[in-house]
């Protein structure tokens, strides 16, 4: 199954702090979330320990937005949330 990230997806992800490994990983490990008009969501928690925009985040959350075209997973839009959540 190959992985299509459009252009749009591919211009969110450096202003959001996601790189292509973790869409990856995303979309390899991530958990089903909801969504709308036919297309998929998955959420995948991170370890961060880092800075972002001055201030600490122990975690960041990766939700991509994709649907399937035949064999393939096109992502369409990426998303970060930095913080904490139970699980990682």
């Amino acid at each position: 199954m190959a992985v299509v990230i459009i252009d749009h997806a591919r211009r969110r992800m450096p202003e959001r702090g996601v790189s292509e490994d973790e869409v990856r990983e995303a979309l390899a490990r991530g958990q089903p979330a909801d969504a709308r008009g036919g297309r998929q969501t998955l959420e995948l928690v991170f370890a961060y320990n880092d800075y972002r925009r001055g201030r600490f985040y122990e975690q960041k959350k990766v939700k991509l937005v994709y649907v399937k075209e035949g064999d393939d997973q096109v992502v369409i839009t990426v998303y970060a949330y930095y913080g904490r959540w139970e699980s990682s």
